[in-house]
């Protein structure tokens, strides 16, 4: 008999991959580990709303259930940001690539090996490293237990919500890892202007990793703004307005519709 083929498992309300058409200039956003779109739609219709084409892709193995992303890899999670980039390329004349968390791992990432597609980053809680103690573990949790405690929902305001898994793929955790380590040692190459917002209290990522960003970034152009009012999921926090508001102003500050040309 042949064999069944099991179906995919089905994307969370709320969760899918959104599309925004809009002007000349794009802005490729990507969410965070375990996370969805979900945490990036508010700043995504922000955007178009300001004129910009907006894509933010689902990443394989998240917006489903927590098992599906151990079944995932880091290469799995830049193919799928990378084929939005195609697409985006393929519309407008300049995109610009922001990233949540292990979003902005993989935005840095997308700079690194497509420098001449990617015109600018913005990066919200960039990761790149981990100090919590426990993290040495990581390994050995991985082959004892497929899941561990969620890193999911810091959030400050009363009423705002992450959807995200509430359970830490320990496999996937590890891929995570092996990203961290490849985006930090190409740092140098990343040459694009460079707009990272950093909550001031944030539970999930440490300082030190926007500390050795902007220590190690070859960008000349670098802005770096503290967000005093926000946790770790500033997108849907306190300071999303004026999250949202300066990017806008800073994107149009670096690449101008009228001056964006394609490479």
């Amino acid at each position: 008999m042949p064999q069944a083929t099991r179906k995919a498992t089905p994307v969370l309300p709320g969760a899918e991959p959104f599309a925004l058409d809009g002007g000349p200039v794009g802005v490729l956003l990507c969410h965070g580990f375990t996370s969805t779109p979900q945490s990036m739609r508010a700043w995504g219709q922000h955007l178009a709303g300001a004129g910009f084409t907006v894509r933010c892709p689902l990443l394989p193995g998240h917006g489903t259930r927590w098992q599906d992303a151990n079944a995932s890899t880091e290469e799995d999670w830049y193919a799928e940001l990378s084929a939005a980039l195609d697409d985006l390329r393929s519309r407008c004349t300049a995109v610009v690539v922001a990233g949540l968390s292990m979003g902005g791992t993989l935005a840095l990432r997308l700079a690194q090996r497509r420098p001449d597609d990617v015109a600018a980053l913005v990066l919200v809680n960039p990761s790149l490293l981990t100090e919590r103690k426990d993290a040495a573990l990581l390994p050995v949790l991985a082959r004892l237990t497929p899941a561990w405690a969620p890193v999911a929902n810091d959030v400050k305001k009363p009423g705002s919500v992450e959807l995200a898994y509430r359970r830490l793929p320990t496999r996937a955790a590890l891929a995570l890892r092996r990203l961290w380590t490849a985006v930090r040692a190409d740092l140098g190459a990343v040459r694009a202007p460079l707009l990272v917002f950093r909550s001031v209290t944030d539970h999930v990522v440490e300082p030190a990793s926007t500390r050795l960003l902007l220590a190690e970034v070859g960008s000349t152009d670098t802005t770096e703004v503290l967000l005093h009012d926000s946790y770790h999921v500033a997108t849907l926090d306190n300071d999303a307005p004026m999250l949202f508001a300066h990017s806008v102003d800073w994107i149009r500050e670096r690449v101008p519709a009228s001056s964006a040309s394609r490479a």
